[in-house]
C-alpha cells in the first residue's frame, strides 16, 4: 500500500446550501432573545441611556457561574452561523460572519436590558457572548456539512420521517417538554385544577406508586404511538421510540440535578415511573404491529386518559414536599420556558394528529 493512501483524506464540502442550519440557527437567536429579555417588564422611562453599560464600571462581584453561562449560550450560535453561510461564504469569512453575528445579537441583547429592572447589562457579559461565538466558529470549521445537512442527521431523519417535519419537531422537542418538575413523570399537559373541577378526596387513601404508574404508561404509550404515526412504516419505530425515552431520561436526570442538586439527580425516578416505562415499552413493542387507525385511537384514548388523571387525581404529597425545596435561582428563566414547552407540546401534538386524520386518513 502507497504511503498516499494511508494518508487521512480531507473531508469535500459539497456545494449546497444547508436550509436546515439557517432555520436551526434563527430559532435558536430567538431562544436567546427570550431568554435574555424575558419577562419583558420593560420601563422606558427609567433614566437610563441605552450605551450606558459600555461606559459602566466592572461589576463588583462576577461570578464564574455568570461567565460561563454566557460563554456556553452562544458557542451552538456561532456553530450553526457557520453551517448557515455555506457555500457562499466557507472557513475563516464563515467565521467572520459568525463572530460579528454574535457580536450584534449580544450588543442588541445587553442594550435592551437597559429598560429591564431586573436585568444588569455590562461588558463582561458581551465579551462572554463573543467569545462562546468564536468557540463554536472554531469548532464548526473543521467539521464536515454531514453534521448538519445530508449524509447523518438530515439523512437520519429523513429516513426516519420522511417529509413529516412537524412530527419530527415534536419528536425533538418531547424530551425538552419533561424538564420543567411535575407531579407524575411522563405527565406533559399539566393545566391545574382551573380547567378541571378540583375534587375532594376526603379520607380516600390512593396508592401512589400505582397511580404514577398508571399514568406513566399511558403518557409513553400514548405519546409513543402517536410519535409513530409520523414514522415510516420501515424505520426501526420501537428501537428509536425506546431511543427517545432514553434520552428523555438522560436530560432529566441532568437538569434535576442543576435545579435540586447533584446529590438529588435521580429524585424523579420513582417506583412507579420505572415499573410505568417497563411497562409501557412492552405494550409499546405489541401496539406498534397494530394497523394506523387502530394506533391513531389508541394514541387518543391513552392520552385524554392521562390528562383526566393527571388533572383530576391529588397529587403526590412528596412532590408538594420537594417544590418546598426548589430554589430556581439562575435558571429562573429558563424554567419558565421549559414550564411553556411543558404545557404546549402535548396541545400541539393533539392538534397535529387529528390534522394528520382529517387530511391523509389512516388506512389499515
Amino acid at each position: 500500500m502507497h504511503q498516499e493512501e494511508l494518508r487521512p483524506r480531507k473531508l469535500v464540502w459539497p456545494l449546497q446550501a444547508m436550509p436546515l442550519a439557517r432555520a436551526m440557527g434563527l430559532s435558536y437567536a430567538l431562544l436567546i432573545v427570550y431568554v435574555s429579555l424575558n419577562p419583558f417588564d420593560f420601563d422606558f422611562h427609567n433614566g437610563i441611556s441605552l450605551w450606558a453599560w459600555l461606559g459602566a464600571p466592572t461589576p463588583r462581584f462576577i461570578t464564574l457561574f455568570d461567565v460561563l453561562v454566557n460563554i456556553l449560550a452562544y458557542i451552538p450560535f456561532g456553530f450553526l452561523i457557520v453551517f448557515a453561510a455555506y457555500p457562499r461564504w466557507r472557513n475563516f469569512v464563515a467565521l467572520g460572519i459568525a463572530l460579528s453575528l454574535c457580536g450584534l445579537l449580544a450588543f442588541s441583547v445587553e442594550t435592551l436590558q437597559s429598560w429591564l429592572p431586573t436585568r444588569i447589562p455590562s461588558q463582561i457579559d458581551w465579551w462572554a457572548n463573543v467569545l462562546g461565538g468564536l468557540l463554536g466558529g472554531l469548532l464548526a470549521i473543521p467539521l464536515g456539512p454531514q453534521w448538519l445537512s445530508g449524509s447523518v442527521i438530515r439523512r437520519r431523519f429523513d429516513q426516519w420521517f420522511g417529509l413529516n417535519w412537524a412530527a419530527c419537531a415534536l419528536f425533538l422537542l418531547f424530551p425538552w417538554s419533561q424538564i420543567y418538575p411535575q407531579s407524575s413523570w411522563l405527565g406533559t399537559g399539566v393545566w391545574g385544577h382551573a380547567i378541571f373541577a378540583s375534587i375532594d378526596w376526603g379520607t380516600i387513601v390512593i396508592n401512589h406508586v400505582a397511580q404514577e404508574t398508571i399514568i406513566t404508561v399511558l403518557c409513553w404509550l400514548g405519546v409513543a404511538l402517536l410519535l409513530s404515526l409520523g414514522m415510516r412504516t420501515k424505520a426501526p419505530q420501537w428501537p428509536i421510540l425506546n431511543g427517545l425515552l432514553c434520552f428523555t431520561v438522560v436530560i432529566k436526570t441532568v437538569f434535576t440535578a442543576l435545579q435540586f442538586g447533584s446529590d438529588l439527580g435521580f429524585l424523579w425516578l420513582t417506583a412507579g415511573a420505572v415499573w410505568g416505562m417497563l411497562l409501557a415499552s412492552l405494550l409499546l413493542r405489541w401496539a406498534l404491529r397494530l394497523s394506523q387507525r387502530t394506533k391513531f385511537f389508541l394514541a387518543l384514548c391513552c392520552l385524554i386518559c392521562a390528562t383526566l388523571a393527571i388533572n383530576v387525581l391529588p397529587d403526590n404529597p412528596y412532590f408538594i414536599l420537594t417544590l418546598r425545596h426548589w430554589h430556581q435561582g439562575r435558571l429562573l428563566h429558563f424554567n419558565e420556558l421549559m414550564q411553556w414547552v411543558s404545557v404546549v407540546w402535548l396541545p400541539l401534538a393533539l392538534i397535529w394528529m387529528i390534522r394528520s386524520a382529517l387530511e391523509f386518513k389512516p388506512k389499515d
